[in-house]
């Protein structure tokens, strides 16, 4: 299936996608989309938008998580116990990070898991999604 011959919707499909552990960049797309012409105001909401019900997407799944089923995966207690820690630490704010490619999503699976606040995560996500996005699309914006 071409993406882009399916447009905004495209995008927003391989944005939601990118978010989740499947490998897709979702970058890479959104510069195609820019390339081919696209309006880049569109593309910078839907691409966030998408990027961003991915991740919460995400942090819902980490919710449902179960101690066992991360033990059984070959994780120890003490390692879950280390990452516990990390994760308090930080808190909410290391949903800013969530943008990040191969961290990003794990990292709102843990921070579901863990239970983090997400009136806190859920605005830091959108901010740091919408500032990566906001880089990629600016040479077309000004």
């Amino acid at each position: 299936m071409d993406f882009f011959e399916l447009g905004y919707p495209g995008l927003f499909v391989v944005c939601f996608l990118s978010a989740t552990i499947l490998p897709l960049a979702s970058e890479a797309f959104l510069l195609g989309m820019l390339f081919l012409g696209f309006d880049p105001w569109w593309s910078l909401i839907l691409a966030t938008t998408g990027n961003c019900f991915g991740s919460t997407t995400n942090y819902l799944l980490g919710m449902l998580g179960d101690t066992k089923w991360i033990t059984r995966m070959g994780a120890s207690m003490e390692r879950i116990h280390q990452f516990e820690v990390k994760v308090r630490k930080y808190g909410h704010w290391m949903a800013l990070l969530t943008w990040v490619p191969v961290i990003g999503d794990p990292l709102m699976l843990a921070l579901g898991f863990f239970r983090v606040e997400w009136k806190m995560v859920l605005p830091l996500m959108v901010f740091g999604k919408l500032l990566r996005y906001l880089v990629i699309v600016s040479p077309w914006l000004f």
